[in-house]
C-alpha cells in the first residue's frame, strides 16, 4: 500500500485501509487479496467470523 497526499490536511495519509477481498478457491479454503497487490495473498483453511 503506497502513502498518499491529502491535499486539504497536507499530511500523509498511512491510516488508509486497503481494499481486500475474499475467494473460497476450494470448499474450506480461502484466499485473501489486497486490491492492486497481485504479487501477496494469503490463503488458510480455517477462518472465523468476527463480530463489531
Amino acid at each position: 500500500m503506497s502513502a498518499t497526499v491529502d491535499p486539504d490536511k497536507g499530511e500523509s495519509a498511512d491510516n488508509e485501509v486497503p481494499t481486500v477481498a475474499v475467494c473460497e478457491t476450494t470448499p474450506g479454503r480461502v484466499v485473501f487479496t489486497e486490491d492492486g497487490n497481485s504479487d501477496g495473498w494469503i490463503a488458510t483453511d480455517l477462518t472465523v467470523s468476527l463480530s463489531r
